[in-house]
């Protein structure tokens, strides 16, 4: 595949660090596109954009082959309102600039509106505007990612750090299926400009499906060197769920409660076309937390 000019949104958050050196790596020339390029130290080349600024977006997307899009907006209490709005904008400004796909990264979750929490409904609506003004959009589902720096990953550690014994809300017996964010940037890669691609809608996982409380156990074994005592109760609402994580951990409460509505929802991978589009083994859960923790180390955590 001939190298191609591809636009990160997001590109200093949790995936989209990570994303601009592979994409580097696999030959493409990357603009990284940030509300302030000066202070952009990373790899690519930075490129100023903001998707609440429809104006800025024609100059960032100009001569674009791909754009990858990471943005969210999960910790402002009208989230759904602005991710739609910057979704519309950034799709309308994408055909305008004649880009020939949209990769974006949304949530595993039921296909029924209905079924699925604010956030999980709001992450399906942006696949829609973004692709309303005729862009095809690539779109990978995941569930819970792994790996140092990211919001669900941080709830995990600090939870299990933190507290000596737990109680935990009736979300925590809900499957879903975690996976590293290192494989998170290898299918969002591996889908760049891949023509086959374009128009369709991937699900992707690790290879286990754990309970959340099975996530915290495993956890607490890599943290702490232990299990740790955890009881399920029926009386925490997503609310009062809300102010305990924000009590225990550094994540604020309105990000707490959107995270935490969308845990009642099973997310599992039910369709694993991916694998014959990007294949390679994922990783277990258990290696991703290894991983993360590994890497928080190396960061001075």
């Amino acid at each position: 595949m001939s190298p191609l000019r591809v636009l990160v949104t997001g590109a200093t958050g949790f995936v989209g660090r990570r994303l601009v050196p592979a994409l580097l790596d696999a030959g493409h020339d990357v603009r990284a596109m940030t509300r302030r390029p000066e202070g952009y130290d990373g790899p690519g080349r930075a490129v100023r954009g903001d998707v609440g600024d429809p104006d800025s977006l024609a100059a960032a997307l100009d001569r674009v082959d791909v754009a990858v899009y990471l943005v969210h907006s999960l910790d402002h209490p009208d989230f759904e309102a602005l991710d739609q709005a910057a979704a519309l904008a950034f799709g309308t400004a994408a055909a305008r600039a004649g880009v020939q796909q949209i990769v974006y990264l949304g949530g595993l979750g039921p296909d029924d509106d209905g079924e699925l929490s604010v956030h999980l409904r709001s992450r399906r609506r942006n696949e829609r505007h973004l692709g309303a003004a005729g862009v095809p959009v690539t779109t990978l589902r995941a569930a819970v990612v792994v790996g140092h720096g990211g919001v669900s990953w941080e709830l995990t550690r600090q939870l299990v750090r933190n507290l000596p014994a737990m109680i935990v809300p009736r979300w925590a017996t809900t499957p879903t299926q975690p996976i590293a964010v290192g494989d998170v940037v290898r299918y969002l890669s591996g889908v760049v400009g891949r023509p086959e691609a374009y128009g369709r809608t991937f699900e992707i996982g690790g290879p286990d499906r754990l309970t959340y409380l099975q996530m915290l156990q495993v956890a607490a074994e890599q943290v702490l060197g232990r299990s740790l005592p955890i009881v399920p109760v029926p009386v925490l609402t997503p609310r009062l769920s809300s102010y305990w994580l924000a009590l225990v951990t550094d994540v604020d409460v309105t990000t707490g409660r959107n995270l935490i509505d969308s845990m009642g929802v099973a997310v599992l991978q039910r369709d694993t076309s991916i694998r014959d589009l990007v294949p390679f083994e994922p990783t277990p859960y258990a290696e991703a937390v290894r991983l993360a923790l590994a890497e928080r180390e190396a960061d001075g955590g």
